[in-house]
């Protein structure tokens, strides 16, 4: 944008002009700095009016299609050991070994790229053993 444009797209005030002079004259890292002092000396945000306008066409009803695919991760053992390496070896499968091992690795992937209803299924069994699970 040129200088010609600048002034042309905005009247300034003749108040302001001395402040958006030394504005002009600060660095991109005075201006970020400027930007910060100012949000949080008036408790407001920069940012908020840009990233509404991003997400306003529509953005909310892809996101949901978009995650067709899950990661089971066991988070937390929880204090039956025992009963969650008994799900854990139900679900997935594993030996007794194999699902000790995983059961002590948490937090631990137990499955990936699974459908959500089956994700909250083995969500649910998990949890019902005393552990803590999150979906990925």
């Amino acid at each position: 944008m040129s200088e010609e444009t600048k002034n042309e797209a905005v009247e300034v005030p003749a108040k302001f002009k001395a402040l958006i002079e030394q504005i002009e004259q600060m660095s991109v890292l005075d201006l970020a700095d400027l930007v910060k002092v100012l949000e949080k000396k008036f408790g407001v945000s920069a940012a908020a009016p840009v990233a509404m306008m991003a997400a306003m066409p529509g953005a909310g009803a892809p996101a949901a299609e978009e995650k067709d695919s899950f990661n089971v991760e066991l988070t937390e053992v929880g204090a039956n050991k025992i009963a969650v390496i008994k799900v854990v070896r139900e679900l997935t499968s594993l030996g007794l070994k194999e699902a000790k091992d995983m059961v002590d690795g948490a937090p631990k992937v137990l499955k990936e790229g699974i459908k959500k209803e089956e994700a909250e299924a083995m969500k649910k069994k998990i949890e019902e053993s005393g552990a803590k699970v999150t979906l990925k």
